[in-house]
């Protein structure tokens, strides 16, 4: 199998997979997704790691589930991001991004050690206008109040000016322009595109907001509600509820053409023949899922990760591979190991991945037995190909700790003094797994204030099989098959060294 000189990293947020085409959805339109696909190895079986937004970048980037020892954060003292190995390789990366959690507390430091980088600036929470165009009202927002996007949204005068086509165009125009002159002078190079569509808002033009409800008259819905029995509660309609899936839709559409762009200028500079392209995400997006209780759920709230959220797409061109699909069980932390395959760099710092190549070269079937996979503290997930199995605390959400010496968790911006204290007397310092460095420990009992997206309503210990339960309607705890499942959760938390609180939290001890 031929080794790729060049890497492209294509990173979608929020990209449903049981919306794409190429796997089998029928809803939405995905030319592009299905076009990559045609000639890409299809992995079936992928899942997420570390969540949401930033954790799972940290998985992507560095390689390491921090999950299990912080929420969202930058990247720390003891570990690099791949693009740290690269620099010392000679790789030239460059990322073009319009995700505004790069550029907030938690998220500043991804960036910094790429060659290059730019910014498509005015999505979502970018505080970039100080004032909105009189001409933009916005839109309902289901308790979102007033956000920096309000301000943005008005100063996009066309298709072109939204953030995700304007990221794509950048993109296109440095394959166009720039690799070839990295080839030339015999550089081999990364490039990562980290598009935050589809994620919320799920604002386009007309021509794509109207495309999938066409009879909606009035403001378009383009924030999701974040939330659980959200019908029932009557937090929105069914009606409602139809327009917002409608939204997503033209969101995902509307990304995936200009997706095209992209693939044009690969086709363009026959980049096929010695790049590889990835194209992954971070997540799905609940957008009236049922879970287990038959609740239909919207958004990211505090519920497990189900399969709509945590089943997520991974399409993987590679030069002189035949496109097929690939059932073996993978996660995000294995495209950093891939990566450092492919440029043959070491990895300092401790990390969890395993390297695609043995399966993109059919060399073995798997990679690996089982991943791990959630929020910092709310329940643990393992994944295996026989179970999805989800461990809640037994009691009050507590012991906890959180271990960081770059103290930062996720800004929200409509509530500054909305913030996690800093830390306190009963900090200590301890030695993260496969580091010297002293690291802060600050432990959490019942009634601290958490981190924002540790909180959940209720916290579940679920176990669905997925041979027989593809769909994940039945719950099989308390039965026989979760004691295996109990017991490799409790043999994985020990080999990744998770912090002992876990074991007393989740009554694994």
């Amino acid at each position: 199998m031929k080794n790729p000189r060049n890497v492209v990293v294509l990173l979608l947020d929020s990209l449903n997979k049981h919306e794409i085409g190429a796997y089998g959805a029928q809803q939405f339109d995905t030319p592009n997704l299905d076009r990559l696909a045609a000639r890409s190895v299809k992995f079936t079986n992928h899942h997420t790691g570390s969540l949401p937004c930033i954790p799972a970048r940290h998985d992507i980037l560095v390689g390491a589930w921090d999950f299990l020892w912080k929420p969202w954060g930058s990247i720390e003292l003891w570990e690099e991001a791949i693009t740290v190995s690269l620099r010392r390789a000679g790789v030239v990366t460059n990322l073009i991004t319009d995700h505004p959690h790069l550029f907030e507390v938690g998220g500043e430091n991804y960036h910094s050690d790429f060659t290059a980088w730019s910014y498509e600036r005015g999505h979502e929470s970018d505080a970039w206008k100080t004032r909105p165009d009189p001409s933009w009202v916005g839109a309902p927002s289901f308790g979102r109040g007033k956000t920096h996007y309000d301000a943005s949204r008005g100063w996009f005068a066309g298709e072109e000016d939204f953030p995700g086509p304007r990221t794509m165009r950048a993109a296109e125009q440095w394959l166009l322009n720039d690799a070839p002159h990295h080839r030339a002078n015999d550089e081999r190079f990364m490039l990562f595109v980290d598009e935050f569509d589809p994620h919320e808002p799920f604002d386009t033009p007309e021509e794509w907001a109207m495309r999938y409800d066409d009879t909606w008259d009035g403001p378009h819905l383009v924030w999701p509600p974040y939330a659980v029995d959200a019908l029932a509660d009557g937090v929105i309609t069914t009606r409602q509820a139809h327009q917002i899936r409608a939204q997503y839709g033209a969101k995902l559409s509307m990304i995936d053409h200009w997706l095209g762009k992209v693939l044009d200028a690969l086709d363009a500079t026959n980049a096929w023949d010695d790049t590889a392209v990835i194209l992954c995400t971070d997540h799905g997006h609940y957008l009236g899922d049922r879970d287990v209780h038959g609740r239909d759920v919207w958004g990211k709230p505090g519920v497990p990760v189900y399969k709509a959220l945590g089943d997520i797409p991974m399409l993987v061109s590679w030069p002189d591979v035949t496109p097929r699909s690939c059932d073996a069980l993978t996660t995000s932390t294995d495209i950093h190991a891939t990566l450092a395959d492919i440029f043959s760099v070491n990895v300092s710092h401790r990390a969890h991945g395993k390297s695609l190549q043995p399966l993109i070269a059919q060399k073995t079937n798997t990679v690996r037995d089982w991943l791990l996979t959630g929020v910092w503290g709310r329940e643990v997930q393992l994944v295996t190909n026989d179970w999805r199995y989800t461990r809640g605390p037994v009691n009050e959400n507590a012991p906890l700790s959180m271990w960081s010496n770059r103290w930062s968790t996720m800004p929200i911006g409509a509530f500054p003094d909305f913030k996690m204290p800093m830390p306190d007397e009963r900090a200590v310092l301890d030695k993260m797994p496969g580091t010297t460095i002293p690291v802060i420990k600050q432990p959490f009992q019942a009634g601290d204030l958490l981190p924002f997206w540790a909180y959940a309503k209720q916290y579940e210990t679920i176990l669905f099989d997925r041979h027989n339960d593809p769909l994940e309607t039945i719950n099989h705890v308390g039965k026989p098959i979760e004691t295996g499942a109990v017991e490799l959760l409790r043999v994985a938390l020990q080999q990744v060294e998770a912090p002992t609180e876990h074991f007393v939290r989740l009554g694994l001890n």
